[in-house]
């Protein structure tokens, strides 16, 4: 803002007063929205701060706590993989994980990425994914599954996602990509309630 009363227009006069004063404004909501932001940031980070107590007393409050605390304990446990970090992992906890589901079925419906095929007499087409669970928690489950491939090269399931696209671009990654996610999904519900690690996944220290 300090700088604004010196820029000049492309023709090299100064700004009309009418554009400095919707640039203020501007600035004012952006500076108004980072602050939250990191009000939020703060508030989740020491939530899980104090989930991450000794493993005995995380797993007696994960049973009996509440939905913030269960969330909590479970967004610092997916924090130790890397490619997933505390913006992530606190709402696909809050909006998936804390929920019980009975099968990787469940889970993959819940998100709404389990197949849509169909089927009429000797016709039968792949619709894609069926999308009619949780949209927010699709698409967060989608951009972990490119940062998972981005920092967790040498993990099981980049490996399965980069042999079936090669050197492909465009359609056939954001597709397999989807099918990834699923996978992945699949994967770090299986982590949080059992504590198998994905094959091959890189760990942060507790």
């Amino acid at each position: 803002m300090e700088q604004l009363g010196g820029l000049l227009t492309a023709t090299g006069e100064p700004l009309p007063p009418h554009t400095k004063q919707a640039l203020a404004r501007e600035h004012e909501r952006l500076a108004l929205v980072e602050r939250q932001i990191e009000e939020i940031e703060r508030a989740q980070a020491a939530a899980m701060k104090a989930a991450t107590k000794h493993e005995g007393e995380r797993e007696e409050e994960a049973r009996g706590g509440g939905t913030a605390e269960r969330s909590a304990a479970q967004a610092a446990t997916l924090v130790r993989l890397h490619g997933i970090g505390q913006t992530s992992a606190v709402p696909l906890c809050r909006e998936v994980f804390y929920r019980h589901f009975n099968n990787r079925r469940e889970l993959a419906g819940y998100f709404g990425l389990t197949p849509s095929p169909y089927n009429s007499g000797s016709m039968r087409v792949d619709q894609g994914i069926s999308k009619v669970g949780n949209p927010r928690a699709r698409s967060l489950a989608i951009e972990i599954a490119w940062l998972w491939v981005r920092h967790q090269p040498n993990s099981a399931l980049t490996g399965w996602f980069l042999k079936r696209v090669g050197d492909a671009k465009g359609r056939i990654r954001r597709i397999a990509i989807v099918a990834l996610a699923r996978k992945l999904m699949v994967s770090l519900w299986r982590y949080l309630t059992t504590g198998v690690i994905p094959d091959g996944a890189r760990m942060s220290p507790a």
